[in-house]
């Protein structure tokens, strides 16, 4: 049966809209002679969400080479793995990723392997980079010292018309669905999306993350601002920071480097009426969404 031809037919009566399933690839474009990167795109499930005390249990990793507008050429092989963590993993995180024990028994990390697949990246990328990069900074050198970009933040997905930056979400709005919560399956997912151009500015959605990837940016800490107008903060933009490990604890906001002084402005006028006291930092690729930018 042609499936592709009745999908079709359903779409064009304007009652029904089709889910098509993703399929990896080997290639997405020929090559046009473009001088060529490689970017690695990878996926963490864990036994929790802090970096300090849980662990990964599974790591996949997607290389592909892309030029300079962000097309996608080609995906090369991938590398995907259990590892066997030191405690049980949680009934809760089997619940939301569907790893058992038993399917982490006996299994480890390749760990030459894969800092060998992090060497080779001009870039490494995440869909939600601040928690896989702190993971993966724990365990491998190459990690650290690599520029990151991440998938769910440094493309406006809000702008382009998607009303979620969830990965499941975003691929359902572009019309794909794929077998969800196993890491190889989500970097082939993230990946599909990277590799179309995006409905409104349609421009490749990778070129849109590198180039907000290569900006600079800074990190505002408001040290201090009155608990009562912690909203306010929020509805800016501000998000907080626990403080844990030694960090700030405050309210922090990540702006351009043309935007630092209206922001410092922003506070003296709207938040403490004052000189704010608060702290900056500078980040860029290579320590944003690492601990170090806290």
């Amino acid at each position: 049966m042609d499936y592709e031809a009745m999908a079709a037919s359903l779409e064009a009566s304007g009652e029904y809209r089709v889910l098509r399933k993703i399929r990896p690839r080997k290639e997405y474009s020929a090559s046009d002679g473009s001088l060529l990167k490689r970017g690695l795109f990878i996926d963490v499930e864990t036994t929790g969400l802090s970096f300090v005390d849980d662990e990964i249990i599974e790591l996949a990793m997607v290389p592909f080479s892309y030029g300079n507008t962000g097309k996608i050429f080609e995906i090369f092989e991938p590398y995907q793995s259990f590892q066997e963590p030191c405690k049980a993993i949680p009934a809760e995180i089997t619940e939301i990723t569907g790893i058992t024990q038993n399917m982490v028994s006996g299994y480890k990390l390749d760990r030459e392997l894969i800092e060998s697949y992090l060497t080779k990246a001009d870039i490494i990328i995440a869909h939600n980079a601040s928690f896989d990069r702190k993971f993966m900074e724990k365990i491998f050198s190459q990690a650290c010292i690599k520029p990151w970009g991440c998938s769910a933040t440094q493309i406006n997905w809000k702008a382009e018309g998607f009303e979620g930056s969830r990965l499941g979400y975003l691929v359902a709005s572009a019309g794909f669905f794929y077998d969800r919560h196993r890491a190889l399956n989500d970097c082939y997912a993230a990946i599909e999306l990277l590799a179309r151009p995006l409905p409104k500015s349609k421009l490749f959605a990778l070129g849109v993350l590198l180039e907000n990837a290569r900006r600079s940016s800074w990190r505002i800490w408001a040290s201090h601002a009155p608990f009562e107008l912690k909203d306010k903060l929020r509805r800016r933009g501000y998000r907080w920071a626990s403080g844990e490990n030694g960090g700030h604890r405050a309210w922090f906001i990540d702006v351009p480097s043309e935007g630092k002084e209206l922001e410092l402005k922003y506070l003296e006028g709207e938040i403490y009426g004052r000189e704010p006291p608060i702290h900056m930092k500078r980040i860029d690729a290579y320590d944003r969404f690492s601990e170090r930018a806290e």
